[in-house]
């Protein structure tokens, strides 16, 4: 195998597939990148097993790819990214010249580094599934941002470690929850389409690091992956099995408290209160009428804060109602606009906040209980 490209086309394309790349990869082999060269372009492939990430670089006007001898390696991904970034040339040159001993060059720099034979590296599957839509890049970053961050981080539900993606009668719901709070938005969608997936939260999250607001990505669907395909870049993870839980049930139909406000005043008034923990947790209490709205927290190793909600306008009967302050925090800052909406059915029942305005994006919070 031999070839020059460009220094930046390859270090970015080296970039993007390391991003699939773990420290505690199942295989040795999982621990580098398969660089191929065939006859009129480079492919580079990262994989843990569980997200794969494949691009491909081709000679265009604004990338230089020469490739003299066909072939494939796999190098430790640390390694090639190092030497790639370091070598001060605009150009690399690639080349394996014993068995796998590989030289890299560029303006006088040449590094020897072993790397692993192609046909070490495992097969990954990238045919494309059959359950096919598109989003724009801005979309999917939004769709990702308002849910991914309500997913548990523990793995004794596995399922819910994940966004469920539910296709039908032309709505896509996509749901996260760790089962403390909930965070769902709806959209539009062919009324073709028909599945129900979940997805990994952190496939998700090195899915919007690599997505530009820009991108038309067609995202590809099936009961045993997905992919995501931007430009020359696919990037494919498995999916979790298990059912996902009925959450239809759990948001209330009815409400008969709500409290709107401003989003960034009642945000400043929970991050100020959020230094008061009781066992690490920030628990927060409004105490709410139409007179009145105060925001207070207390721990007996701390200390106490109470606060009056400039411009907030409650409607209903007086209500007490305990939360973690940082539920209800992450849930407000994930919510695009101005105001915000609480909407309550009583004090130890579940409550939403949605934007002022929007109706596709709810968060939804399960109060708490306290003695005091």
């Amino acid at each position: 195998m031999y070839f020059t490209v460009s220094k930046k086309d390859f270090y970015n394309g080296l970039s993007v597939v390391a991003r699939a790349i773990s420290n505690y990869s199942p295989l040795p082999a999982f621990s580098g990148i398969k660089i191929e060269a065939n006859t009129d372009e480079l492919i580079l492939t990262g994989s843990d097993s569980d997200i794969s990430i494949q691009t491909v670089i081709r000679n265009q006007d604004d990338c230089k790819l020469s490739i003299k001898d066909n072939g494939a390696i796999v190098i430790e991904a640390r390694y090639i990214l190092e030497i790639v970034r370091k070598t001060e040339s605009d150009e690399i040159e690639f080349e394996i010249i014993d068995n796998a001993l590989t030289k890299i060059s560029g303006n006088g720099a040449e590094f020897k580094i072993n790397g692993m034979k192609a046909t070490d590296y495992p097969a990954i599957d990238f045919s494309k599934p059959k359950e096919v839509f598109s989003f724009e890049g801005h979309l999917l970053k939004q769709i990702i941002a308002q849910t991914a961050f309500a997913t548990s981080d523990k793995e004794t539900r596995p399922v819910l470690t994940g966004v469920n993606f539910h296709a039908a009668a032309g709505k896509l719901n996509c749901v996260g929850t760790d089962s403390y709070r909930l965070a769902k938005k709806e959209l539009k969608i062919d009324s073709a389409l028909s599945f129900n997936i979940t997805i990994p939260a952190k496939s998700l999250a090195e899915v919007s690091k690599i997505v530009e607001d820009e991108d038309l990505v067609e995202i590809a669907v099936n009961d045993k992956k997905a992919q995501f395909m931007i430009n020359s870049t696919i990037i494919q993870t498995r999916l979790i099995d298990g059912a996902y839980p009925e959450t239809e049930r759990l948001i209330p139909t009815s409400y008969e408290y709500e409290l709107s406000m401003n989003a960034h005043d009642l945000l400043g008034a929970i991050d100020r209160a959020s230094f008061i923990k009781n066992d690490g947790v920030s628990v927060i209490k409004l105490s709410l009428d139409e007179k009145e709205c105060i925001l207070s927290t207390k721990a007996l190793e701390v200390g106490s804060s109470t606060e009056v909600l400039a411009g907030a306008i409650f409607k209903g009967e007086h209500l007490e109602i305990s939360c973690n302050g940082r539920y209800v925090f992450d849930a407000i800052r994930a919510l695009e606009g101005e105001s915000v909406i609480f909407k309550f059915c009583g004090e130890m029942k579940p409550f939403i906040i949605k934007a002022a305005g929007d109706d596709d994006v709810l968060q939804l919070v399960l109060p708490v209980r306290t003695y005091a």
